[in-house]
């Protein structure tokens, strides 16, 4: 019996969430922690938690600047959430040390402050979007490109889902969530974000005496907005970096042909001080007005 079965008996609930979250979202800071699955405790029985968690092999960390830490699965840990059936991520995907080290740290912590951000405003609000409503690095089949046999693959960094009660009735909103670090041109990002045009138009062949349908509409009721949110540079950087981007969406063939795919960018920093439903982001069919995540003006 291994270290982690013997301990498993004593795992309190919040304990195997955490375990289960941290199987979901890759990385979480001890702070990442606390905001999703313990606020109104402190700060501190999260820290325990997490030792304890490492103590018996489930979960292990890097140091973080200001003395906290970034935990991920161990495979141990790995192997316990595997026996969880109702988990939300199924996908296996075990962080080694060194990655959670290396580029992949600040990237996705920031997709994970993205999804906290919309927590925190849902638990505000009365909605429903838990630690559990965004999905990691979600892939897309766009068909061979021309003169090609591979099938390219399109894949957003997440996808977030958010229910509220709107006119009486429960709503549901979907968003492709694209995390841009600056680390690439304006126009890579713009031509990425072209793609989600072609996904829009990307059809699957009749079947069983059905005509063909778009591939996007077997996985989602209604194509999802693209939610670009800029981090990684100072504020002045970013606001340049956004109106550049939202030029090049607007001269894009592929988003020219298909006004139904929506672009809306905000910054991160905005995102995580004043909430998805402040007037924080611009789009590319107004890039001049100044809307929440909803598309929608602030009064």
């Amino acid at each position: 019996m291994s270290a982690a079965e013997r301990s498993l008996p004593r795992l309190g609930p919040t304990a195997v969430t955490v375990l289960e979250s941290l199987n979901q979202h890759r990385l979480l800071s001890t702070r990442q922690i606390h905001a999703l699955h313990m606020p109104q405790a402190s700060l501190r029985w999260a820290q325990n938690l997490t030792a304890r968690l490492r103590a018996i092999g489930l979960a292990a960390s890097t140091p973080l600047p200001g003395g906290l830490r970034l935990w991920h699965l161990t495979p141990e840990g790995v192997r316990v959430v595997e026996t969880i059936p109702s988990r939300a991520e199924t996908r296996h995907k075990v962080i080694g040390p060194e990655q959670a080290a290396g580029p992949l740290q600040e990237h996705t912590i920031a997709v994970n402050d993205v999804g906290l951000a919309f927590v925190r405003a849902a638990r505000e609000r009365g909605d429903e979007c838990g630690p559990f409503d965004w999905l990691h690095e979600v892939a897309h089949s766009l068909g061979p490109p021309p003169g090609r046999r591979t099938s390219e693959q399109l894949i957003a960094d997440a996808v977030l889902t958010y229910q509220a009660e709107r006119g009486g009735s429960a709503g549901i909103d979907y968003r492709f969530i694209e995390l841009d670090r600056a680390n690439r041109s304006a126009a890579d990002l713009a031509r990425r974000l072209g793609r989600y045009a072609r996904l829009y138009r990307r059809t699957i062949p009749a079947q069983a005496g059905r005509g063909a349908v778009t591939l996007w509409s077997r996985l989602y009721p209604v194509f999802p907005t693209v939610l670009v949110v800029l981090a990684g540079r100072r504020r002045d950087r970013l606001e340049d970096r956004r109106r550049t981007v939202l030029a090049l969406c607007r001269q894009d063939p592929d988003l020219s042909e298909t006004p139904e795919v929506e672009v809306s960018i905000c910054l991160l920093g905005e995102l995580a001080d004043r909430g998805p439903f402040a007037p924080i982001c611009r789009t590319s069919a107004e890039p001049g007005k100044p809307v929440d995540w909803l598309g929608e003006e602030v009064r």
